[in-house]
């Protein structure tokens, strides 16, 4: 009696073994197709930007270039119509800090995209569309109301501004920064221009 009892007991154990065998074939490789799908996932969907799409004060695009951070071209009229402020960066992939503000001007594109157009524009690729701005130095930014006039920072703001007036008239034409800001600077001057996070 102990033999027989050992003996199915034997069996349920290689049983048990063989069943165990059988699942691991499967679930190993549906655990790999899960892993790998997970990670394209990650690397293929901007979560800042998606977050940012789901609030109702977002604005959609009519045409997916008009939000786009590096512009190809520069129509204000378009880009006024969206009721939105604006702001434009003026630098060069040659130009040191130009490139060193490039990320935190993307992150802010991301963060605030549909409630604020940023456009990064490359003065020397577009030098005849940034014509008639006042920029001496990479990088300027120009800030532009959601009304279209310029923006007028207000006293809470510690950053150093430069105003431009029309020689004929002295009405505000534009508002320039010069230089490099901090992604906390950027935010405080894009709340000052009324756009909530």
């Amino acid at each position: 009696m102990r033999h027989v009892a050992a003996r199915e007991d034997a069996t349920v154990n290689n049983t048990d073994k063989t069943d165990k065998k059988k699942l691991l074939k499967i679930l190993v490789p549906v655990a790999i197709v899960i892993l790998i799908a997970g990670v394209w996932v990650l690397k293929n969907i901007d979560f800042s930007r998606s977050d940012n799409l789901m609030n109702a004060d977002v604005i959609a695009p009519i045409d997916q270039e008009h939000f786009e951070l590096d512009a190809k071209t520069l129509n204000m009229d378009v880009l006024l119509e969206y009721n939105m402020p604006i702001i434009l960066d003026f630098g060069s992939d040659s130009c040191l800090p130009c490139v060193s503000f490039y990320p935190t001007l993307k992150a802010m594109h991301n963060e605030m995209y549909g409630k604020v157009i940023i456009k990064y524009l490359d003065v020397y690729k577009l030098g005849e569309e940034i014509q008639g701005y006042p920029v001496s130095v990479i990088p300027t930014q120009i800030f532009i109301n959601a009304d279209g006039t310029p923006y007028v920072p207000s006293r809470n703001i510690d950053i150093e501004f430069t105003i431009y007036n029309y020689n004929s008239t002295g009405e505000h034409a534009f508002t320039a920064h010069e230089g490099v800001l901090s992604q906390k600077q950027l935010l405080a001057i894009i709340e000052d221009m009324g756009v909530g996070k």
